[in-house]
């Protein structure tokens, strides 16, 4: 493989979702964003939930929802293993919507019986789907809601 370029290969418990040589990613770790280009160090850090994006050796830019996983950096080949992960043109925005909606009203609730950990993460999840889905299509976010 060329010096330029990295292998980017993203999967989940249920499929492989993209196996492509990049020039840059962009990953969701757990405490931030995490740039990787070729040659990085090697690493393996905990994902958290967010974009991953990455620009191929053409120009173009990818754009992926990530929730929870790990990534392994070696410096030819970014390996993700997601929970879930999805492409933008996968994602039924009005679905996410719907998520984003309940879990604003599960928190507004609160109380004892709320798992506020959970409703916090659900959230997490449908605003990230909803921010992918906007990017992809061009479409301001503030609009979405």
């Amino acid at each position: 493989m060329a010096g330029d370029s990295i292998q980017l290969v993203v999967v989940t418990p249920v499929r492989q979702l993209l196996s492509e040589s990049v020039t840059e990613v962009q990953l969701p770790g757990a405490d931030g964003y995490l740039g990787v280009l070729p040659g990085h160090a090697p690493l393996i850090t905990e994902l958290g939930i967010g974009e991953l994006t990455y620009r191929t050796a053409g120009g173009q830019t990818g754009l992926l929802a990530v929730i929870r996983g790990f990534a392994e950096v070696l410096p030819d080949r970014v390996s993700v293993l997601a929970e879930t992960a999805e492409r933008a043109e996968e994602i039924d925005i009005n679905r996410a919507k719907e998520a984003l909606k309940r879990a604003q009203e599960l928190i507004a609730k609160g109380g004892e019986n709320v798992d506020s950990h959970r409703a916090s993460a659900a959230l997490q999840r449908a605003l990230v789907r909803i921010q992918v889905v906007s990017k992809h299509q061009g479409i301001n976010i503030a609009t979405v809601r």
